[in-house]
């Protein structure tokens, strides 16, 4: 057994689709098709039901797609630890986040420490990031909501109220609170479904007797203070997120509890670098400077 084989086998069985997983490889269908052949043979079972041109994981592959990633996690961990140990002052850093408000700030001051390190950063939904902690291939995830799992590190680092947003020519512009009950005519703004501060506001809106009206659903956290300054609708945003140069009135929900908790997450198994490390230390130092001095 080979480790290309396990590499092409593990992209195929996500994908369930040989044409697609060549591509994603940069491979011709028929190597890849041979490999996955080469690789069944070596085992004496198919690890896919073939119907026509699809492919469909069966019982076989799908308890042997979880040892091979686990295999290739355990040999990219160890790569990572060399790499770190060879050259500690550089490196890579996977980032995922769902509460993207506070990341600007957090890299900054990550930045001034380790200017020479490299990292990458993905905007997610949570079920999406899960997938990838799960996987072993992001560092760290800042969440809303925390997410929990056996193994998932979770530390929560900050409460966040979430405070309705309007523009400075809306009805309650001139008001410091309103009750939820007021809003079942506005029209909204918000980040798709499947965003923690999204499903949370919409399980609260719920519960008093309505659904939210969005007339604008995104994946971009950050436009949505520019949609409610262009008087597009109205939106609910985290605390931390204000901005005092924007046009914008917020104001506090009266009766319910809205706060959003941050979390820092890991996978239990991953190798944590020492980069990784001092990012984790950062971020713990913003939040706690944030509640001190908010």
């Amino acid at each position: 057994m080979e480790l290309l084989q396990l590499q092409y086998f593990i992209t195929v069985a996500r994908l369930e689709h040989m044409t697609e997983a060549a591509q994603s490889l940069h491979v011709t269908q028929s190597s890849l098709s041979k490999t996955i052949q080469r690789l069944e043979e070596d085992l004496g079972v198919p690890l896919f039901d073939r119907i026509g041109r699809n492919l469909r994981l069966n019982e076989f592959g799908s308890r042997f797609l979880q040892r091979a990633e686990r295999a290739l996690f355990e040999l990219e961990q160890g790569k990572q630890e060399l790499s770190d140990l060879s050259s500690p002052e550089h490196g890579a850093l996977e980032l995922a986040v769902t509460a993207a408000s506070t990341l600007p700030n957090i890299l900054r001051a990550f930045r001034k420490k380790r200017p020479h390190l490299q990292f990458h950063v993905q905007m997610l939904s949570t079920q999406e990031m899960v997938t990838l902690l799960h996987r072993g291939e992001v560092d760290f995830c800042l969440s809303s909501p925390p997410v929990q799992g056996d193994d998932i590190e979770c530390q929560i680092v900050c409460k966040d109220p979430i405070l309705l947003a309007v523009p400075l020519g809306h009805r309650l512009a001139g008001r410091t609170s309103v009750s939820l009950s007021e809003l079942r005519n506005e029209s909204f703004v918000g980040v798709k479904k499947g965003y923690g501060t999204r499903d949370l506001v919409d399980s609260i809106c719920n519960s008093v007797g309505f659904e939210p009206k969005y007339v604008y659903e995104g994946n971009e956290p950050a436009r949505l203070s520019a949609l409610v300054e262009a008087e597009i609708g109205i939106a609910f945003l985290p605390s931390s997120a204000r901005n005092s140069r924007e046009q914008i009135a917020y104001l506090h929900i009266e009766d319910h509890e809205l706060v959003r908790e941050i979390a820092l997450l890991w996978h239990k198994s991953r190798y944590i670098s020492r980069a990784a490390q001092e990012f984790r230390e950062v971020v713990v130092a913003y939040f706690l400077e944030m509640s001190v001095n908010p």
